[in-house]
């Protein structure tokens, strides 16, 4: 694991000072590095043991030993395990150490949010493209960047995975801190409602944040689309943020709009706001815009990426670049060359696809509502039928799998479903509830086995046709029955392709 170079060694009395605790033991060790994952700890860490959602970090509290932790920073459970397994090892302990993960790793790397235009950005749907879409105008400004999020991580030419769309916050801390010391002086991050309810975004100074939409999605964690919300607007106070971007053109962005104390500005695709469209004519490949903002600011030119909703998406990353310091007429040369993020609306081009006359997508959709924009996009753009194939997620919120069996129902001609990760769950089970209350239409099919069901929508496909994947996007597997196989929709469509002469 990389550690910026302001790792420098710090001594468990300051860090007691710091956070105003004594600790168990009067032995001043130091330590060179902080983790609250086992796997990463190094010689001469600090291993920050949190309460989680299935275990405690105690748990693994021997990994982080065998590997070199130096001290522990943890809670009352934590230091009644650490007493029984390694009672001489120096502690620290809190009431509530999640809560101060990020506030610990932020000053053990010097605040690096602080040196950095930090802007971060939630709702149901869009956080990807947008931090995508503002790294991009970043880079056509000669400004280098960080991204943070779903896709993965960016700094400069280098990319990391991702295993959360939002990491724990010292590891946050820490990629900030890489990022500063890589010259980056933007970083766009993805802002989950889990982050903000696990508090893994505390002590990070955003210089701006911004909102795009909320509709149903992770119930099966917040319990109802109240606390939901509740857990999205917390980013938008002066505890995280200087700024607000917020998209009013729906109810939850109209409500967060008038409860945000903070200085703010509107965005809508819909009509007048602080940034709006004043025109828009949509081409083959996207939109013609005139985009308005503040203090008379006008941005034209063409935008080659389909749907409105990629329209929010870009008023979202203008309003944050421009923040940021860029200047507009930079921004509006750089949007022809705006691409949209990987496994987002991304397109399939092989030489079947062009002999045959046919468009292949694959799109992450995975609520209700990106079902249905992602639809209508694609039959904005002329097609004579739309051949889609969708699942639901094992294990996740099952209030919203019947609204995205009726999305797919309603919005294509000829809909396949079929499984996604089924996890845990019965593949027939989750497709049984996507089917709950819909009245399929003439042409409808069920294909448990999504590699079968890809192949099926590519031999339904005639000249005008849009073959559309949904629900995966990027991901390059599929897990079932707690096993993980490598599985790329991407791919796999290419193979049906090749198939099919």
């Amino acid at each position: 694991m990389n550690r910026p170079k302001s790792a420098r060694e710090r001594s468990l009395s300051q860090l007691a000072d710091f956070l105003g605790v004594e600790p168990t033991s009067q032995v001043d060790v130091k330590f060179t590095g902080v983790s609250s994952d086992s796997r990463n700890i190094e010689k001469g860490d600090l291993f920050i043991a949190l309460p989680g959602a299935r275990s405690h970090g105690s748990a693994f509290l021997a990994t982080a030993l065998e590997r070199g932790a130096r001290a522990i920073l943890t809670d009352q459970h934590g230091d009644e395990v650490a007493s029984r397994i390694a009672s001489a090892i120096p502690r620290l302990v809190v009431s509530k150490p999640r809560s101060i993960c990020g506030l610990v790793a932020s000053w053990f790397y010097g605040e690096p949010s602080k040196s950095l235009f930090v802007a971060g950005v939630t709702g149901t749907n869009g956080k990807t493209t947008t931090t995508y879409l503002l790294q991009q105008i970043w880079s056509a400004a000669g400004y280098k960047s960080g991204l943070i999020g779903t896709i993965g991580i960016q700094m400069g030419e280098r990319k990391i995975p991702a295993t959360h769309t939002t990491p724990e916050s010292d590891e946050i801390q820490r990629l900030l801190a890489l990022m500063k010391e890589d010259g980056a002086r933007g970083v766009a991050m993805e802002v989950s409602s889990h982050a903000l309810s696990q508090e893994r975004v505390k002590s990070i100074n955003f210089q701006a944040v911004g909102f795009t939409n909320l509709t149903q999605d992770h119930l099966d964690y917040h319990g109802s689309m109240e606390s939901y919300f509740q857990a999205k607007r917390s980013l938008f106070t002066h505890d995280y943020a200087e700024l607000a971007v917020i998209s009013i053109d729906g109810e939850y962005g109209k409500q967060l709009w008038n409860e945000v104390s903070i200085p703010k500005q509107s965005i809508s695709v819909k009509g007048k706001a602080d940034w709006y469209l004043e025109r828009r004519e949509r081409t083959a490949d996207g939109f013609e815009l005139l985009v308005r903002g503040p203090e008379g600011i006008s941005i034209e030119n063409k935008f080659n990426l389909i749907g409105e909703h990629n329209l929010e998406n870009l008023l979202v990353a203008i309003a944050l670049a421009y923040k940021s310091g860029i200047d507009p007429l930079v921004i509006a040369t750089s949007l022809p060359m705006l691409t949209g993020a990987p496994g987002r609306l991304e397109s399939v081009v092989t030489p079947t696809t062009t002999t045959r006359g046919i468009k292949v997508l694959v799109d992450y959709a995975h609520t209700p509502d990106a079902v249905e924009r992602v639809l209508t996009a694609v039959r904005a753009q002329g097609v004579q039928r739309i051949i889609a194939v969708l699942g639901c997620g094992g294990e996740r919120d099952k209030a919203k799998r019947p609204m995205m069996g009726s999305a797919l129902n309603n919005g294509a001609d000829l809909p396949i479903f079929t499984s996604d990760n089924p996890r845990g769950e019965n593949p027939r089970e989750i497709i049984d509830e996507m089917l709950s209350g819909v009245v399929l239409k003439e042409g409808a099919e069920v294909i448990i086995d999504r590699r079968s069901a890809i192949k099926r929508a590519i031999q339904l496909s005639q000249k005008g046709d849009a073959v559309i994947v949904l629900g995966k996007g990027h991901e390059t597997g599929q897990e079932i029955n707690g096993v993980k196989s490598p599985f790329n929709d991407v791919e796999e469509l290419e193979a049906a392709l090749s198939e099919r002469t």
